[in-house]
């Protein structure tokens, strides 16, 4: 049953990787891989429990105040549906109630007209001008902001800025680099660094630091770059601040009100985990409320009800949104199955025999692995199966004394984090954003890897060369303090 729940994954994984040709979902495929592959493990349950928590079982055998519980097939399924199953889908819960905050307040934001001054900013008819405006904003908000709600945020924004098709794949390319670049680098900006946070893997400055530089390197590198395919100037349509008497009333200081207590709520997030060491998903929701409370009193005078309604949030962001948080919950109820199973152990085990024996080496083997999966698998799916080869190491247990490569802040999460996001942008599919940027633009996979995809590649080896480099002084510093 083992090879059968880890074939149902690994197909789940090719659909996955060919969405582009099969044009099946890949959130219905990832909840489809994480059901089933539930469902068989619970009625197979009496082997995997045995083989994989004999200890725990038994404990929970004797629980009983007087008499043992008797062992059936039903005490196995209860035991597995409470002590199994539900850890798995709260750890899935946390991303998810993330993700839905952060993405709403950014529709409230949206819907107030607080990201309207952006539009302002591409008043100009520099070609250059216009691609630096443009990823400089993407790649600051995505690093606050989820990548895909930033992608499609900013694509909506430069559609209907700049009318030729072939300016705005080149623009789109930009923008999606960026927001990925943004986003791997802090754990707020994309799910993979929000699930290593809420694991414990990383704080949220150590983070930031260590991939400052690869993050830039694998941002700055392409865009020089793209630069040079652009134009003297670029056609644009008049910007103009657009109509909200129908929807909202706020002034500008009322909507730079809203804009500061929703960007400065999420900032704001690391500090309220650090002090009350509760779920990161708890700040999201409490700056929601503020936000929430805050835009209903701003517009508490507006009549027109079914105006509000109207949203101008484009149909493919309210369409990608449900879609991200759907297929995060699939793959990550899939992955904690198969691990589950004890498969991923094993493949650990192989992984390591090739490194030395201080696993250096078979780090940067899996760096360089996951990176190159995530060119065509989704790059949440690619780290989280990275993730789960290896549990975080105890500092405190001398049995994890030499690897400290997984200990809290060890190279290996970010060397993951890394690489990921590096290996989503070398043909675009690897990404949530990437699809999105495809559909709306009607861009071609071998378009985008001739005129951006090897820009990122190379951008993206350079980030790894550095953050490799920056890990080798620091271990070599520490030792010779030693």
């Amino acid at each position: 049953m083992t090879l059968v729940i880890l074939a149902i994954l690994i197909l789940a994984y090719i659909l996955i990787a060919t969405e582009n040709i099969t044009k099946v979902n890949r959130a219905a495929v990832a909840i489809f891989a994480g059901t089933v592959g539930w469902v068989l493990y619970i009625c197979f349950g009496m082997d995997f429990v045995t083989s994989e928590h004999s200890s725990d079982y038994s404990r929970y055998l004797n629980l009983g105040m007087w008499n043992e519980i008797e062992s059936t097939s039903t005490t196995v399924k209860y035991f597995i549906a409470r002590n199994i199953f539900l850890p798995y889908v709260g750890r899935a819960a946390e991303i998810v109630l993330f993700l839905l905050a952060t993405m709403t307040i950014v529709e409230i934001l949206n819907n107030n007209g607080c990201f309207d001054f952006i539009r302002q900013l591409l008043r100009t008819r520099s070609a250059k001008k216009m691609l630096w405006i443009l990823a400089a904003v993407t790649f600051v908000i995505s690093a606050n902001l989820d990548n895909l709600t930033t992608t499609v945020m900013m694509l909506t924004m430069m559609h209907g800025v700049i009318p030729n098709r072939r300016q705005r794949m080149v623009y789109g390319g930009a923008i999606l680099l960026s927001a990925n670049c943004g986003g791997a680098l802090t754990v707020i900006g994309n799910p993979e660094g929000l699930v290593m946070w809420n694991m414990g893997a990383v704080t949220a400055t150590h983070y930031f630091l260590s991939l400052l530089l690869p993050c830039l390197a694998a941002w700055l590198i392409p865009l020089l770059m793209m630069q040079r395919m652009l134009p003297e100037r670029v056609e644009t349509e008049w910007i103009a601040m657009p109509y909200r008497g129908d929807d909202t009333r706020l002034n500008v200081w009322q909507r730079l009100l809203m804009l500061f207590v929703g960007i400065g709520g999420l900032w704001f997030i690391p500090t309220f985990h650090n002090i009350t060491k509760l779920s990161p998903f708890l700040g999201a929701l409490c700056v929601l409320g503020v936000l929430w409370i805050v835009n209903e009193i701003f517009n508490r005078k507006l009549m027109n009800m079914d105006a509000m309604a109207d949203r101008r949030t484009p149909r493919v962001f309210q369409y990608g949104v449900v879609q991200m948080i759907l297929f995060v919950m699939g793959i990550m109820l899939a992955i904690g199955v198969v691990k589950e199973t004890g498969a991923f152990d094993d493949f650990a085990t192989l992984l390591n025999s090739v490194g030395m024996d201080d696993k250096r080496p078979g780090v940067l083997l899996h760096g360089v692995l996951a990176g190159i999966i995530s060119t065509v698998l989704d790059n949440f799916a690619t780290a989280m199966n990275f993730f789960s080869l290896h549990d975080l190491a105890n500092v405190n247990d001398p049995s994890f004394s030499m690897l400290t490569d997984y200990h809290t802040n060890g190279i290996y999460w970010q060397m993951i984090a890394y690489c990921v996001m590096a290996g989503g942008n070398v043909l675009g599919i690897g990404t949530i954003s990437g699809l999105a940027l495809m559909k709306m633009e009607r861009m071609h996979m071998g378009w985008y890897f001739r005129n951006i995809g090897w820009k990122a590649l190379m951008g993206g080896v350079i980030g790894l060369a550095i953050l490799w480099l920056s890990h080798i002084l620091v271990a070599g510093a520490a030792n010779l303090i030693i």
